[in-house]
């Protein structure tokens, strides 16, 4: 951006800044504010063509383009964007910025549209003024073989980025997620985990640069943000500091061949009983095993990637973990980039396959996460799966359960405002799956249930979440004079980012003290 560019948005956020945005009655298109919010951003160079408001014919199918969970797509059951702006370069992030403060319009920002909440195109107070700035047009992947880093843009998928750097440099890859619809965007700011996390840790812990535009609407590069800012965007939720347009990474090496398994076991053979040792054995397994569980009602799967040949990988198994009983016939070698379609779509699917962005559930789902900083007795674990099979009555249900350990608990948890670190054994994340009335009253209370049934099992003082499982049943933000209660906040708050979370809570009172970028658990200002 030059300089004199840079000087304006200065110039405007002086003018506009110290106004209060509040929150009225919904606005709708020829509402003046409104009215005048699309003017100022076609003004700002924004062609009209990428600006969707409620009277457009394109703004539904826009809205639902990404909307990833059918219970989200009855758009009136909460507040809706006044427009959509479908965001091609930073540029027009940084307009709807400027023209959200002179107008008093929110702006929420969407990637990938996996936000288990939906917090980044809806508000559940149906007072609420916001724009949406949809970053799906926004998502180049520039990868320096060399260098062994990429530059990454807010919209790209993770299966797009994974894509790009295999294309440049086959023996490099990245530790993120698993499923490669997730947009980076969100992924990156809640931490990120996935295969390569007991070896390399999580996607933050290998980003060394980012480009924020802030609340004020200005550019920020890592220097110009600050370490205490360039802190709280590696982990500490999205939507909370401003919004980042794209991101730094450091690639990570990845051996010509990984082994892939999946070992299925049934609660009449043995499944609890080695689930019952899975959770000691896992997290203390070598840096180059990932055996996670996939927990069903009548099935246990045990799916696992390993960073070498199955020739290293059988006698590692039978020495270590014998009682799964895992064989040659188990054993799949590939590609690192191959693993990727085989492990999210199964054996059939192909790399090409990662480039697809529509992934809309066909059913309705409600997340929530624990973290286990102790083994959790077989006589529980007889429990859990009678209280799994109840559910099969009105919907369905799985527990992803992924191992610690490793070099993701290697890492202060400090360092990044994610802190599930040390002493932690896994993380569970529980998907209850129903179809149909999309309020799902017996699935939800099955799975309220369950979640309390649970309670004793997770880590306490304070149980923990993920935030990128985000759960509203866990607190909501109130606002209080205009501003979100930090008292309030810290409920759902020290879940996700334990002691960090009071860090953070000053960084946003630094950054964006009108709390600005603002939804029901983004980030509230503690001031000094």
């Amino acid at each position: 951006m030059s300089n004199s560019k840079t000087l304006l948005l200065f110039i405007i956020f002086c003018i506009f800044s110290s106004c209060y945005i509040p929150s009225p009655a919904i606005a709708s298109d020829h509402d003046p504010s409104s009215k005048g919010f699309i003017h100022c951003l076609t003004k700002k160079s924004i062609p009209p063509w990428l600006i969707h408001t409620r009277s457009s014919s394109s703004y539904t199918s826009i809205l639902k383009s990404s909307i990833r969970n059918p219970k989200f797509l009855n758009t009136t059951a909460s507040a809706t964007p006044l427009c959509i702006v479908m965001a091609k370069k930073t540029s027009h992030i940084q307009a709807a910025v400027v023209c959200g403060r002179r107008h008093r319009v929110r702006v929420r920002a969407r990637s990938g549209g996996h936000d288990y909440e939906g917090l980044s195109y809806r508000a559940e107070d149906r007072r609420e003024r916001f724009a949406v700035v949809d970053l799906s047009g926004m998502r180049s992947v520039r990868v320096d073989a060399a260098r062994g880093t990429a530059w990454v843009q807010s919209g790209a998928t993770l299966g797009e980025l994974y894509h790009a750097i295999w294309s440049s440099a086959p023996r490099l890859g990245f530790a993120a997620g698993v499923c490669p619809t997730v947009g980076v965007g969100g992924h990156f700011s809640g931490g990120g985990f996935g295969m390569l996390q007991r070896k390399y840790g999580l996607a933050v812990d290998h980003v060394v640069n980012a480009t924020l535009v802030d609340a004020r609407g200005g550019l920020l590069g890592r220097d110009a943000m600050g370490e205490d800012l360039f802190w709280a965007i590696r982990g500490g939720g999205g939507g909370s500091f401003g919004i980042v347009a794209s991101w730094h990474i450091k690639l990570v090496p990845v051996p010509p061949t990984v082994t892939v398994f999946d070992v299925v076991r049934t609660p009449e053979h043995g499944a609890i009983d080695v689930l019952t040792k899975w959770q000691e054995i896992a997290p203390r397994l070598p840096d180059d095993i990932m055996v996670r569980v996939i927990a069903e009602p009548r099935r246990v799967t045990f799916e696992a990637m390993y960073l070498g040949t199955c020739d290293e990988l059988l006698p590692l198994m039978h020495h270590r973990f014998p009682d799964l009983a895992m064989t040659r016939a188990d054993c799949n070698e590939m590609t690192w980039i191959e693993s990727i379609p085989y492990i999210h779509l199964g054996s059939n699917a192909t790399v090409a396959d990662i480039l697809n962005r529509s992934s809309i559930s066909r059913v309705n789902t409600k997340n929530r996460s624990d973290y286990v900083r102790h083994p959790i007795p077989k006589s529980i674990w007889k429990k859990i799966f009678a209280k799994l099979q109840q559910l099969t009555n009105f919907g369905e249900v799985q527990l992803f359960i992924d191992p610690y350990g490793a070099k993701i608990s290697r890492i202060h948890e400090s360092a990044t405002p994610f802190p599930h670190r040390e002493g932690v054994l896994y993380n569970i994340q529980y998907i209850t799956y129903w179809s149909g009335d999309a309020n799902g009253t017996l699935a939800l209370k099955w799975s309220r249930d369950l979640y309390k049934f649970m309670e004793p099992y997770g880590s306490k003082n304070p149980r923990e979440a993920y935030a990128n499982y985000r759960d509203l049943d866990l607190g909501r933000n109130k606002v209080v004079n205009g501003i979100s209660s930090y008292h309030h906040g810290k409920v759902w708050g020290e879940k996700y980012f334990r002691g960090n979370f009071e860090r953070l809570a000053k960084v946003k009172a630094k950054v964006d003290p009108d709390d600005y970028f603002r939804n029901e658990q983004s980030i509230p200002p503690l001031f000094e």
